[in-house]
């Protein structure tokens, strides 16, 4: 069978039906995680959480009646299963692990998953962070460049991160499981789901798993929250570890701190640098030239790459390279990379040829198809949330901090109201009711799994909570 990647079809000389619907094949990739069979509800969330009921019940529909999908038991207790049909299912398959690979990259892949006896043992090469010239030399070619930022444009003038915390519980879902994901958590998305919004853990899992899921939301919340403020830059890098280490390393100090223990890299012939001085040296070289490049997506990639090779801290580099190449993009006001449907072997492999080959290519195409799955997924969600209102924007920072005084003061919510009309009146007389109402919606919408964006702890939340 021959897959055309841009849509999904079957080209084999046969009379069977084929999909030639790319929203059609996102609704099936979505299913092939289900191979019992699915609610409606389960199908939305995998697929997109914003899609209106109706509409994924009529296009459901239209794959049942073309054969791809069976459906059984009605109302709310309706289950859709793919069908047994190999074209669906070999669609669907195809879709969900292949990425489209260069020659080099195959050649590299072949490299990388032979025995590990066979491959030449190796260290940390200098030289290959020190020969990189920002602005200059660059890892993404100008017609890739091109293409990322036609996918990654959000069209929004506003000030950093803005995009961002539009469709930020969204966000915090997709990034927090597939990162984790990549790790070998075993949280499912709805698990994840009900993790972050609701904060119940399964307790059929580790909790491990659990606090790893929570990590990554801190420390999105702090990426997204403070756009303004970091950078690539020790203060950004050393608390983005913190956060996402934090309850997971056996040594206490060690979240946020550089490493001074050797480590190893399970299944690799690699072995990372074990000089302390020569660590922080490099860990400050590094941040230096990310600073200089220019371009939001090299910056991006840059750190895909030589953060995991570098191996800073004792544990956890890989989260935090995912995260960190999402920096120059929230900043930037570009849709976020949230590792959709990264296969975990490609990713995998694509960062073994560069901690043993110095090679990039296999991960460049993983980056790539990445971006372009996450960038697709935000359009879409963006687009169901209709326009951003224009008094929050403008009065983001007020709002944020007038809320942050409140819990944190433990203000309850007859001196809020005369705390948030004592400010209110500041602002011009045709802002003032809309800011009112708009700080008091904010509050009432406050819950325990949204509220660290506000950049308070749990502890002054459940006491303001008290309070209120």
């Amino acid at each position: 069978m021959y897959i055309c990647h841009d849509s999904v079809f079957n080209c084999r000389d046969t009379m069977k039906k084929v999909i030639a619907s790319p929203v059609h094949d996102e609704i099936l990739i979505a299913l092939k995680k289900f191979p019992n069979g699915a609610g409606i509800d389960e199908i939305r969330l995998e697929y997109n959480p914003e899609i209106n009921l109706r509409t994924l019940q009529r296009r459901l529909g239209n794959l049942s009646k073309q054969g791809h999908v069976v459906i059984s038991g009605n109302a709310r207790s309706t289950i859709y299963k793919l069908t047994l049909d190999d074209t669906v299912a070999e669609v669907a398959q195809e879709q969900e692990i292949l990425i489209p690979l260069s020659r080099s990259s195959l050649a590299i892949r072949k490299l990388v998953t032979g025995s590990i006896q066979a491959r030449q043992p190796v260290g940390y090469s200098r030289d290959f962070l020190e020969s990189y010239r920002p602005n200059i030399d660059s890892y993404l070619t100008k017609k890739e460049i091109a293409k990322l930022a036609e996918l990654g444009d959000t069209k929004t003038d506003q000030p950093a991160g803005t995009y961002a915390q539009q469709i930020l519980n969204r966000l915090l879902i997709d990034l927090s499981w597939n990162s984790s994901r990549l790790e070998g958590n075993t949280y499912s998305l709805l698990d994840t789901e009900r993790l972050i919004s609701q904060g119940e853990a399964d307790d059929t899992k580790s909790a491990k798993d659990a606090q790893m899921i929570l990590n990554h939301k801190d420390a999105i919340e702090f990426i997204v929250q403070a756009a303004e403020e970091i950078g690539y830059n020790r203060y950004t890098l050393l608390n983005l570890h913190a956060m996402l280490a934090n309850n997971l390393l056996p040594d206490p100090q060690a979240p946020g701190r550089l490493r001074s223990i050797p480590v190893g890299i399970s299944r690799s012939a690699y072995t990372p640098l074990g000089i302390p001085q020569l660590i922080e040296e490099l860990f400050d070289i590094l941040l230096e030239k990310a600073r200089q490049i220019e371009n939001p997506f090299e910056q991006s990639f840059f750190m895909m790459v030589h953060l995991p090779y570098l191996q800073p801290f004792d544990d956890v580099n890989k989260r935090v390279s995912r995260l960190a190449a999402n920096i120059s993009l929230i900043r930037g006001n570009l849709s976020p990379l949230s590792f959709i449907d990264v296969p975990n072997d490609l990713y995998t492999q694509g960062m073994l040829a560069v901690y043993e080959l110095n090679e990039i290519d296999l991960l460049k195409d993983v980056f790539l198809w990445a971006y372009e799955r996450s960038a697709t997924r935000y359009s879409v969600i963006r687009q169901s949330l209709g326009d951003p209102n224009p008094l929050k924007l403008k009065y983001r920072n007020q709002i944020r901090d007038l809320i942050n005084k409140i819990i944190i003061e433990g203000i309850n919510s007859k001196d809020a109201s005369k705390l948030i009309m004592k400010v209110s009146a500041e602002l011009p007389n045709e802002d003032k009711a809309q800011f009112v109402e708009a700080v008091e919606t904010e509050i009432m919408a406050l819950h325990e799994g949204n509220f660290a964006r506000y950049r308070v702890s749990p502890k002054e939340f459940i006491a303001w909570k008290s309070a209120w």
